[in-house]
């Protein structure tokens, strides 16, 4: 029997392969009523456009009730309808081969990239958590995010700045985001050099505040760059300073020197240079303007400044019912986390907050609560936070606190059961290769299973998905597909396939 993964994107591509060249005609199905007689569908317009009265040779029909190949789900039957042309799956199959190595589905579905190599900047960390705004929050949690979606498929990420502020790497590990640390800076006596051949000019012979070393006309480099390019326009000139120098000497370092254990057979090669490596400035809207004066900067000063750089901007964050003005990211922190007390004192009885053993806990759902909040939106768009409600509901489908919250029924569903099976209390479970699929006929596991389980290693590739190859200077972000992990949880508590594992195994 055929070992590899279903693919939803192996199936699609073979069905429009057999149907011969020309432009792709079928869709998948997601609606319930539409999956009630059919899994794909070329419709009627796209056929017509590629056959005479929109009619498929008997042939083609044919081959497609046959279609076989590597990730390809096996097919039932294909048959001309109103709609057009209608396939459906072999259900059962489709089962056993998925639930037979379910694991293998909550992994990336595109390949590793070995030697790839992404250094992650986020400037939003050179602060101190009591300035660090709900915007830079936002941009370190989908630095975070996108980090370890790229380690994921194989791609060797870099984080920059290394944080020195003790309070910043305690409020980092709160948040359980995991960013390096730095004792002291790196040096910048060669790019002040440099910069002080550009500068010499340009004051004139005048005193100079302590910490500016002068100002640098950039507006050359812009036109250069070219308007398509997406520089501000009003980008003219530039005032360089000791810490935009410390800055850049810290890029720069991270840049050619990586971790030995960074990725096999890069660290110290003589080829990891900046032609190799894309840089990805994680900003948010309200700093965008001083991240492309030190993205230009880098280039006039450094002669092998990385070619490749990319600006992700995050949306402004808008706050409704904030308790104050201009609310911190600590302060947003003990919002949500006195939320997570309140609604579990309500729900458990008592004040569980003075509970050491509740304490880990806590942290744990307020922390899942504030990611599923920032991460929920497309890190481009404006993001809208509602603080007016002073409750919080585990019973809500739309917060991570639910989902951690049935995270933990689940948990303690299977140990359960373990625990019964050990005790004889359940018969073991029996082999896979043992139970009936026929049996998995009921419109909610289907959905469940072709819905979320299928695509699910689509979903995670595409919340890796960076095109460094588009022009311009911006490059956008999935990081919002999380939302989606939330959806598969959520139909995985309601289904009905826990329900049939007794039913199937007599």
């Amino acid at each position: 029997m055929a070992t590899r993964r279903l693919g939803v994107g192996e199936t699609l591509g073979a069905l429009n392969a057999a149907l011969g060249p020309g432009s792709p005609v079928w869709i998948k199905e997601t609606r319930t009523r539409h999956l009630r007689s059919r899994d794909f569908l070329a419709p009627h317009r796209a056929l017509q456009a590629r056959f005479d009265d929109g009619q498929v040779p008997e042939h083609l029909l044919h081959a497609l009730a046959c279609l076989q190949g590597p990730g390809v789900a096996p097919v039932l039957r294909c048959a001309p309808t109103p709609a057009g042309l209608s396939l459906q799956l072999q259900r059962p199959a489709v089962f056993e081969r998925v639930l037979s190595a379910v694991a293998a589905y909550a992994t990336p579905a595109l390949p590793a990239l070995p030697g790839q190599r992404v250094l992650l900047h986020c400037p939003a960390l050179r602060s101190s958590p009591c300035a660090l705004r709900l915007s830079q929050l936002r941009t370190v949690l989908v630095a975070d995010h996108l980090a370890r979606a790229l380690r994921a498929h194989g791609v060797c990420v870099r984080l920059v700045p290394a944080v020195q502020d003790p309070h910043m790497l305690t409020f980092l590990q709160q948040l359980r985001v995991d960013w390096p640390a730095a004792s002291e800076r790196a040096s910048s006596h060669t790019l002040r050099s440099h910069a002080l051949e550009e500068v010499t000019s340009a004051h004139d012979g005048r005193t100079l505040s302590p910490g500016i070393l002068g100002r640098l006309c950039l507006k050359e480099l812009v036109e250069e760059q070219g308007r398509t390019a997406g520089y501000d326009s009003n980008l003219a000139n530039c005032l360089v300073t000791e810490d935009l120098l410390s800055v850049l000497a810290e890029l720069q370092e991270a840049l050619w020197h990586w971790p030995e254990d960074s990725h096999p057979g890069l660290a110290g090669s003589p080829d990891t240079g900046t032609d190799s490596c894309l840089v990805v400035h994680v900003v948010s809207c309200e700093e965008e303007f001083q991240q492309q004066k030190l993205d230009l900067l880098w280039r006039k000063l450094v002669d092998k400044a990385p070619l490749r750089q990319k600006h992700l901007i995050c949306g402004p964050v808008k706050v409704a019912g904030a308790p104050g003005p201009l609310m911190t990211a600590p302060e947003y922190y003990k919002f949500r986390h006195a939320q997570v007390c309140k609604a579990s004192a309500l729900k458990h009885g008592g004040d569980l907050a003075q509970d050491p053993a509740w304490t880990e806990i806590f942290g744990v759902l307020s922390v899942a609560t504030i990611k599923f909040e920032m991460l929920s939106t497309a890190p481009q768009s404006q993001l809208f936070l509602a603080l007016a409600d002073k409750n919080i509901s585990t019973k809500g489908t739309k917060s991570g606190t639910f989902v951690m919250y049935n995270c933990a029924r689940l948990a303690t569903l299977f140990e359960s059961y373990k625990c019964s099976m050990e005790q004889g209390l359940y018969p073991t479970f029996p082999p896979v290769s043992s139970l009936d699929f026929s049996l998995l006929h009921d419109e909610g596991e289907w959905l469940l299973l072709f819905n979320n389980i299928l695509p699910f290693p689509d979903l995670l590739s595409q919340t890796a998905m960076l095109d460094c190859t588009a022009p311009g200077l911006h490059i956008t972000a999935r990081t919002e597909m999380v939302r989606h992990n939330q959806d598969t949880l959520h139909s995985i508590l309601y289904s009905g396939l826990g329900h049939k594992s007794k039913e199937m195994g007599q």
